[in-house]
């Protein structure tokens, strides 16, 4: 029977025991039917590898590699960018461009440390498949084994939540939920305050019944790791991944910048050009979101590690056992598959590992993650039948670039006749953003500062359950909104017709928000939305929910 392509052919997209709560008295029939349906549409949409591949034509010319590197920097003006590639087991191809802060003069090099983001979240994820190796705890273990404060909004999703939950964003919460309690940074959010928000986080679907990506899970597995292997977070990670697979250079918690060597700031695009954002001290502080996506590696080590997945040497197979390296690689939520998935890649099915994206790309099994951060972009990318892959990291506003660059990439693999590159993907980027749509951003341009007789009695201070309190206030001869817990949520309150409009002191914070009153019996309410409901998740006001609880000091 000729190979399907799908999942590895060891582990054909097939869930571990307790995956997805299927065992007696977790979730019932129909979480096996929609399993067994999902399943079906993978087997009716997996092809032979064999008659894909024949598709492919041309061969792959080293030299595109530079093509692409070089139209990329250019068309997209990026600060700095490091990229390589790995063909059958071996690094083949590696290039560096641009600063490490723009108009330094200091190079971006192969030894350079990038921010990577959610690529985080594979090596918190391998971190605990090693302590599943060792014995300290299985992937069905309930979370409130391990963490007994651990909540969640219903208490039946606290009991059955199991370790294997936290990795495969399954929750049951919004996209994004509570990610204002990691970003901006700084704040003063702390691990604990992470778990004990949780419980005040209502979700918008039942425990198990689709993918909403999340961060504070991943917070939630690296305090589970740290709870059974009795060490912080950090110092497991540094233990049990970075010290055996070699990944000297990569960084987690605090540490010294000039120790560190050659390290990208993150930059955001201005009328002058690229402008470094929220740049370094010369102490790099411990982060809350480590184990969502607070680890920095430079290129040579990023290479490392996916040559760690793509041929594993003997002592890395003693790393980590087959069996954990087929759960991690294992398919435990669908996601959904984009008409871009499926006209640039042919896709079919798309689903979550452990720290993973699985997909099939123009036939070939695919494993991937990207990474992103205010000024910071990454992607790693293995074709794990071929031995072959990528990584590529830039340190500025990099979406539209990674895209590209992406989908380029892998028709250096996967259709090298092709001729497609960065301009062609651009091209058809650009013609798709391009087709009438209507933006949702409303017209702000009549905002002026907020008079505090308008707010009247609703100036004062205001609590949420899970952000803290914060204060509407006047300060000078404006009103104010200032976060207790997140500093850099402040700014000054403007008004828009008849509604209130936060205008952020800081640029780098990426979305203005809308405040709005609610006069009730029991007192007021403050609630908050997006001032571009399109805009990125993380900036989840939406989730907000102030209760009045004093007057302004």
């Amino acid at each position: 029977m000729a190979l399907l392509i799908c999942p590895a052919p060891r582990a054909p997209f097939a869930p571990p025991r307790g995956a997805w709560g299927m065992r007696a008295g977790v979730a019932g029939s129909g979480a096996s039917r929609r399993l067994t349906a999902f399943l079906m549409s993978v087997a009716i949409a997996c092809v032979p590898a064999v008659a894909l591949a024949q598709g492919a034509t041309g061969a792959r010319d080293p030299a595109a590699l530079a093509r692409i590197f070089d139209q990329a920097m250019a068309r997209y003006a990026l600060p700095g960018m490091a990229m390589g590639v790995i063909e059958d087991g071996k690094v083949a191809w590696v290039r560096t461009g641009g600063e490490t802060v723009a108009g330094s003069g200091d190079p971006v090099q192969p030894s350079t440390l990038f921010k990577i983001a959610s690529n985080s979240k594979a090596m918190t994820a391998s971190l605990l498949a090693r302590q599943v190796d060792a014995g300290l705890l299985a992937w069905d273990d309930p979370v409130v084994r391990h963490l007994p404060t651990f909540r969640m909004h219903d208490p039946w999703v606290t009991r059955e939540m199991q370790v294997r939950d936290l990795l495969v964003h399954n929750s049951g919460l919004p996209e994004g939920a509570g990610d204002l309690m990691l970003w901006p940074e700084p704040n003063r959010f702390g691990r604990d305050d992470i778990i004990a928000g949780l419980a005040h986080l209502e979700p918008e679907r039942s425990f198990r019944s689709g993918y909403a990506y999340d961060n504070l899970m991943y917070v939630v597995a690296g305090e589970v790791a740290a709870a059974v292997g009795g060490a912080s977070y950090e110092t497991l990670l540094r233990r049990e991944v970075f010290a055996p697979l070699g990944l000297d250079a990569c960084r987690v918690g605090q540490w010294e910048r000039a120790a560190a060597g050659s390290v990208a700031q993150p930059h955001m695009h201005a009328d002058t050009g690229n402008v470094a954002i929220r740049t370094d001290g010369d102490t790099v502080p411990a982060i809350t979101s480590a184990a969502a996506g607070g680890i920095r590696c430079n290129l040579d080590d990023m290479l490392a590690w996916a040559l760690n997945w793509l041929d594993p040497t003997p002592a890395q197979r003693e790393w980590l056992s087959q069996a954990q390296r087929d759960a991690m690689w294992t398919a435990h939520t669908p996601l959904p598959v984009s008409s871009r998935n499926r006209e640039w890649d042919g896709t079919h099915v798309r689903a979550y590992g452990y720290g993973w994206r699985l997909a099939d790309v123009d036939g070939e099994w695919t494993v991937s993650h990207t990474g992103t951060l205010s000024g910071m972009y990454s992607v790693l990318m293995l074709l794990p039948d071929r031995k072959s892959g990528f990584v590529v990291m830039i340190n500025g506003e990099g979406s539209t670039a990674r895209t590209v660059l992406t989908a380029a990439l892998l028709k250096y693999f996967t259709d090298p006749g092709s001729g497609a590159d960065v301009s062609a993907f651009a091209e058809r980027l650009e013609s798709e953003r391009t087709a009438p749509s209507a933006s949702r951003v409303p017209d702000t341009t009549s905002r002026r500062p907020i008079d505090a007789t308008f707010l009247g009695a609703r100036l004062g201070r205001y609590r949420d359950p899970w952000f803290g309190e914060v204060s509407v206030c006047t300060v000078g001869d404006g009103v104010r909104f200032r976060s207790v817990m997140s500093p850099l949520l402040s700014g000054r309150v403007m008004r828009v017709g008849e509604r209130a409009l936060v205008d952020w002191d800081d640029d780098t914070v990426d979305l203005e928000a809308w405040m709005d009153f609610h006069d009730e019996g029991a007192g007021t309410r403050m609630t908050m939305a997006k001032l571009d409901p399109d805009g990125d998740f993380s900036s989840d006001y939406e989730d907000l929910d102030f209760r009045r609880i004093g007057d302004c000091e």
